[in-house]
Protein backbone atom coordinates (compact mmCIF):
# COMPACT_ATOMS: atom_id res chain seq x y z
CA UNK A 1 0.00 0.00 0.00
CA UNK A 2 0.84 3.60 -0.39
CA UNK A 3 2.86 5.20 2.53
CA UNK A 4 0.20 7.78 2.80
CA UNK A 5 -2.77 5.56 2.51
CA UNK A 6 -1.38 2.66 5.13
CA UNK A 7 -4.37 4.64 7.57
CA UNK A 8 -6.64 1.88 5.85
CA UNK A 9 -5.29 -0.61 8.62
CA UNK A 10 -6.93 2.14 11.36
CA UNK A 11 -10.21 0.61 10.82
CA UNK A 12 -9.97 -1.82 8.50
CA UNK A 13 -7.66 -5.69 9.21
CA UNK A 14 -6.63 -7.62 6.47
CA UNK A 15 -4.01 -10.27 4.80
CA UNK A 16 -1.10 -8.18 6.52
CA UNK A 17 0.79 -10.06 8.61
CA UNK A 18 3.62 -8.10 8.86
CA UNK A 19 1.09 -5.48 10.46
CA UNK A 20 0.54 -6.02 14.15
CA UNK A 21 -2.39 -3.50 15.00
CA UNK A 22 -5.40 -3.62 12.56
CA UNK A 23 -8.69 -1.93 12.74
CA UNK A 24 -12.04 -3.75 13.47
CA UNK A 25 -14.54 -0.83 12.94
CA UNK A 26 -14.85 -1.84 9.19
CA UNK A 27 -15.19 -4.75 6.95
CA UNK A 28 -11.84 -7.16 6.96
CA UNK A 29 -10.43 -6.68 3.00
CA UNK A 30 -9.32 -10.17 3.38
CA UNK A 31 -10.92 -11.34 -0.39
CA UNK A 32 -11.97 -7.82 -1.24
CA UNK A 33 -11.30 -8.84 -4.85
CA UNK A 34 -14.01 -11.45 -4.57
CA UNK A 35 -16.23 -9.70 -3.21
CA UNK A 36 -16.08 -6.16 -5.20
CA UNK A 37 -15.86 -5.47 -8.47
CA UNK A 38 -13.06 -2.98 -9.44
CA UNK A 39 -15.81 -0.15 -10.05
CA UNK A 40 -17.40 -0.87 -6.25
CA UNK A 41 -13.93 -0.47 -5.28
CA UNK A 42 -13.11 2.87 -6.80
CA UNK A 43 -16.70 4.43 -5.47
CA UNK A 44 -15.83 3.28 -2.21
CA UNK A 45 -12.94 4.90 -1.95
CA UNK A 46 -14.17 7.88 -3.76
CA UNK A 47 -17.20 8.49 -1.75
CA UNK A 48 -18.43 5.28 0.70
CA UNK A 49 -22.07 7.70 1.66
CA UNK A 50 -23.04 6.51 -1.91
CA UNK A 51 -23.34 2.72 -0.05
CA UNK A 52 -23.93 3.65 3.19
CA UNK A 53 -24.91 7.35 4.22
CA UNK A 54 -23.87 6.49 7.63
CA UNK A 55 -20.28 5.68 7.49
CA UNK A 56 -17.71 6.70 8.96
CA UNK A 57 -15.38 6.20 5.93
CA UNK A 58 -13.81 9.25 4.60
CA UNK A 59 -14.94 10.52 0.88
CA UNK A 60 -11.27 10.31 -0.11
CA UNK A 61 -11.83 12.02 -3.27
CA UNK A 62 -15.23 13.97 -3.34
CA UNK A 63 -14.82 17.19 -2.28
CA UNK A 64 -18.32 18.68 -2.79
CA UNK A 65 -21.24 18.96 0.23
CA UNK A 66 -18.56 17.87 2.98
CA UNK A 67 -18.73 19.43 6.33
CA UNK A 68 -16.21 19.05 9.48
CA UNK A 69 -13.00 19.19 6.46
CA UNK A 70 -9.74 20.24 7.85
CA UNK A 71 -8.23 23.85 6.40
CA UNK A 72 -5.63 22.26 4.60
CA UNK A 73 -8.68 19.77 2.62
CA UNK A 74 -11.12 22.22 2.12
CA UNK A 75 -12.01 21.90 -1.42
CA UNK A 76 -9.70 19.54 -2.19
CA UNK A 77 -9.34 15.66 -2.04
CA UNK A 78 -7.61 13.90 0.51
CA UNK A 79 -6.02 11.21 -2.25
CA UNK A 80 -5.57 11.99 -6.16
CA UNK A 81 -7.17 9.89 -8.80
CA UNK A 82 -3.56 7.69 -9.11
CA UNK A 83 -3.82 7.25 -5.72
CA UNK A 84 -7.64 5.90 -6.02
CA UNK A 85 -6.36 3.85 -8.95
CA UNK A 86 -3.49 2.18 -6.99
CA UNK A 87 -5.51 1.29 -4.12
CA UNK A 88 -8.37 -0.51 -6.36
CA UNK A 89 -5.44 -2.10 -8.18
CA UNK A 90 -4.05 -3.20 -4.86
CA UNK A 91 -7.33 -4.36 -2.84
CA UNK A 92 -8.42 -6.30 -6.42
CA UNK A 93 -5.37 -8.36 -5.92
CA UNK A 94 -7.08 -9.62 -2.33
CA UNK A 95 -8.57 -12.61 -3.44
CA UNK A 96 -9.40 -15.79 -1.17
Amino acid sequence: MLARTTTCILCHSGPFPETRFQGDLAPDLTGAGNRWTASQLRLRLVDASRFNAQTIMPSYYRNDGLVRVGRNFTGKPILSAAEIEDIVAFLATLRD
